[in-house]
């Protein structure tokens, strides 16, 4: 076992592990640490614990220390400075008649490198801006481009809920979204409300996956025969979210009556469970949509 503390360098942003040495941490604390591209100026997140080391890649990088006033002036002063550097690149990328988008600028807390990012439709040859923006601020520069997902997390905004966009409020990572799960949770398939701000599938659709996909495993479909209380009947329709179906039965007078029953109280004679979606019975909504934005949609980032 290895005693490690978890340590963000943004808001919502990835957790990375670090060892504290003989530094005392407790969660809240912010702190000075050795990292891959040098010294940085973070926070911890997650206060000492032990670990088994087959969740960790090691060697652990180290917490130097808990920062001082000294530090998080000086971490202050590079968020100012981060603003006039954006302005900075946005003068040079029209002088050079780049085609790019200049999303976030990033010193690191050393000021031996200074990290911007954008977003640009395909390769950029920025040579000749690095060179420019490098004898302006005399310093290594780095240019990262990002996709339109990171875009979104660094900018922040509101989603199609009315609530602040997840991934810039509480997402560290990004996870796997597919238009199978939508199709799975009886959404509409109309890439407009199913996409978010950033133009992809939202996030959202992941978070009851798992629910949805146990619920299917017990849910009959239509047209099967089940038996119920009431007798045997025929499914003529399902919902997840209710977790019930509705069954043609007979009443005692041999008539059909149509009743809502959980599944939890109907038993399989004939027929099937829902399970999985077949990839064949997805059938998008389009409707005129514009077929560059439908295909971007599912673009992997």
């Amino acid at each position: 076992m290895v005693t490690v503390v978890g340590i963000r360098f943004k808001k919502a942003g990835k957790i990375y592990y670090f060892s504290p040495q003989e530094n005392v941490i407790d969660s809240g604390n912010n702190v000075i640490v050795e990292t891959a591209r040098g010294i940085e100026f973070g926070n911890c997140v997650i206060g000492p614990k032990q670990v088994s080391e087959d969740k960790i890649v090691l060697p652990l990088k180290n917490v130097i220390r808990k920062a001082n006033k000294d530090d998080e002036k000086k971490y202050l002063e590079n968020k100012n400075k981060e603003k006039d550097a954006f302005n900075i690149c946005l003068e040079k990328i029209q002088k050079h008649n780049l085609v790019m988008k200049l999303i976030d600028v990033e010193y690191t807390f050393d000021n031996n490198k200074i990290i911007f990012y954008f977003t640009a439709e395909g390769r950029v040859d920025f040579r000749d801006l690095v060179k420019d923006l490098a004898s302006v601020f005399r310093t290594r520069i780095e240019l990262r481009q990002i996709g339109v997902r990171d875009e979104a997390k660094m900018i922040g905004g509101l989603g199609p809920c009315g609530r602040p966009m997840c991934c810039s409020v509480h997402l560290g990572d990004f996870a796997p979204v597919s238009i199978k799960m939508a199709k799975e949770q009886n959404l509409s398939l109309n890439p407009t409300k199913i996409s978010g701000i950033c133009g992809r599938l939202m996030c959202c659709l992941n978070y009851e996956q798992n629910t949805y996909e146990d619920i299917r495993k017990r849910l009959p479909k239509v047209s099967s025969i089940v038996k119920t209380e009431y007798g045997k009947g025929e499914v003529i329709s399902n919902s997840v979210v209710n977790e019930s179906v509705k069954v043609k039965v007979k009443n005692e007078d041999g008539e059909d009556v149509v009743r809502e029953i959980s599944i939890k109280e109907v038993s399989l004679i004939s027929g099937a469970f829902e399970g999985v979606v077949d990839e064949a019975d997805i059938k998008l909504e389009i409707d005129g949509e514009d077929e560059k934005f439908i295909k971007d949609l599912f673009k992997p980032d």
